[in-house]
């Protein structure tokens, strides 16, 4: 949960519905509607994001070293990244459509910066985590909820 769920979670939720307001084809063509029902669509890139909030809230979750977190989610997207590249190799198609309106320099620019970006979101979670499950707040919840049922 906290070196990938979250910030892949969030970058996939971001990016996905940013891009589709723009243009759907880049990423989700219109054509996909006749055999991926909305609600899978929803599933995938949408409902990830509450599911995720939903499970910091509810779970502490221990983060690593500021470092040690950061170069796993690096790890993990320069993997995926190698990839996309490798399938593009192989078929000569582009999993994302964007990536095929790109030329190259723009596409390392790209991809660069989503690794960027997720290493952003991991601090941000480690952050968010830290602030949702702080020692004294939850002391302070406890006693509280203690409180009121007395």
């Amino acid at each position: 949960m906290a070196v990938l769920a979250f910030p892949v979670g969030v970058l996939v939720v971001t990016i996905f519905w940013a891009l589709y307001l723009y243009d759907r084809e880049l990423v989700y063509p219109k054509i996909l509607d006749s055999f991926i029902p909305q609600w899978i669509n929803h599933g995938m890139h949408t409902t990830v994001l509450p599911f995720i909030l939903i499970e910091m809230r509810t779970t502490h979750h221990h983060y690593p070293n500021r470092t040690t977190g950061q170069a796993a989610v690096s790890f993990f997207s320069t993997g995926y990244i190698l990839w996309i590249c490798w399938i593009h190799h192989v078929t000569g198609m582009w999993v994302y459509p964007l990536l095929d309106q790109l030329p190259s320099f723009p596409k390392c620019v790209a991809f660069v910066a989503s690794v960027a970006v997720i290493n952003i979101l991991y601090t941000v979670g480690e952050i968010l985590n830290s602030f949702i499950w702080d020692k004294s707040r939850c002391i302070e919840e406890k006693l509280n909820s203690k409180n009121k049922i007395d």
